[in-house]
């Protein structure tokens, strides 16, 4: 069980019989009355996003979650992503809704985290930087060196990002995938 005191951003509880990310809390202490936790919560199975209030003190149960350490393997139009499970070489199938925007990250044979909620895989926790290469992007025009000006480059996966008019074709960029923001080249 949580209590509320124990409330952080990413941490995951079992709210309502379905599993939850909470994604923004805030510890409310009024004048009048007892303190408050207003919280933001995001549904793992469905993604739907809400807000709810708990009072202080409160508990609430972790969800039956199960982590698997898997590998990608492949995209298929009709098997979808294709992920083996390191340990058991199972291959376990992801639909594109599942995998949603985070296809722009993966990479063949990355090691990634496979969240299972009752058996049913319903998400990916891949790691916070990932390197990609630069496929296109226009030259930056000599003398265009005004500080902060940016580019638009296209990478390895399909992903298209600002970066700083010194990147060019062939570059490998890291790039936070919580934001999708290029972070710096990779050495």
């Amino acid at each position: 069980m949580y209590s509320t005191s124990d409330f952080r951003r990413g941490v995951r509880i079992q709210f309502k019989g379905e599993p939850y990310v909470i994604v923004e809390f805030q510890h409310v202490k009024p004048g009048k009355g007892g303190a408050f936790v207003r919280t933001k919560l995001k549904n793992l199975v469905s993604g739907r996003v809400l807000e709810e209030t708990f009072r202080s003190g409160e508990k609430v149960e972790r969800p039956d979650l199960e982590e698997k350490n898997v590998q990608y393997l492949y995209f298929d139009a009709k098997d979808g992503y294709v992920f083996m499970d390191e340990n058991s070489y199972e291959q376990v199938h992801l639909s594109a809704e599942q995998v949603g925007d985070n296809r722009y990250y993966l990479l063949e044979n990355m090691s990634l985290m496979l969240n299972l909620y009752q058996g049913r895989p319903i998400g990916l926790d891949f790691p916070t930087m990932v390197n990609l290469e630069v496929i296109k992007s226009d030259p930056g025009l000599k003398g265009d060196t005004a500080s902060g000006a940016t580019k638009p480059a296209t990478l390895s996966t399909g992903l298209v990002i600002q970066v700083p008019l010194f990147v060019n074709e062939g570059d490998v960029l890291k790039i936070d995938t919580r934001t999708g923001e290029y972070i710096e080249r990779a050495k």
